[in-house]
């Protein structure tokens, strides 16, 4: 038995290739490369997905309270109301992003505007 247990010991010490002899190979190159590809067609397909969806809503297939904002549009409703509301927060922080008059403090003289 432990001549048996000696033998497999050499055979596996012998099997063992050397550093220099193990690389990635083909194989592992050409999986590597087809992962690449398959995240370059999933990219094309979601933007034409993507498009797909801007020319349906476009053509008024989805729910017209749910439109996204347009530049150069007036808001309605819960939009206006969170914009007025965000530029209220804006101009209490004072970082200027609102360009209107100044606000008066409790201890403000209303006169000089301060």
């Amino acid at each position: 038995m432990a001549a048996t247990l000696t033998q497999l010991a050499q055979v596996a010490v012998m099997a063992v290739p050397e550093d220099e002899d193990v690389v990635a190979g083909w194989t592992a190159f050409l999986i590597f490369g087809l992962l690449i590809a398959a995240v370059v067609i999933l990219g094309f397909s979601l933007t034409k997905r993507l498009k797909n969806v801007d020319r349906a809503e476009e053509a008024g297939l989805y729910d017209p309270t749910d439109k996204k904002p347009r530049p150069g549009v007036p808001l309605r409703g819960l939009a206006a109301a969170r914009q007025v509301r965000e530029q209220a927060a804006a101009d209490e922080a004072g970082d200027g992003a609102g360009g209107g008059a100044p606000r008066l403090g409790k201890d403000a003289d209303p006169e000089s505007g301060r």
